[in-house]
């Protein structure tokens, strides 16, 4: 690992830890789209996450690690 990469990675990798609880498995596992999606401000047209939903997604996340 160079360390251009290696301090470019480990300073998001503290961003993410900070600003959206990530630990290192979350962070390492995340592609640079969810990255980047997870730090975008939503889009104005767009409605906000219900809860609802949010509890789904969070269903099959748990469904998928359990496997």
């Amino acid at each position: 690992m160079s360390e251009r990469f290696g301090g470019t990675a480990l300073r998001l990798y503290g961003l993410a830890a900070r600003q959206l609880g990530w630990r290192p498995d979350d962070f390492w596992g995340a592609t640079p789209a969810e990255l980047i999606a997870a730090f975008a401000a939503p889009d104005a047209g767009e409605e906000p996450l219900s809860r609802t939903l949010f509890e789904q997604m969070m269903e099959q996340d748990d469904a998928r690690f359990r496997q």
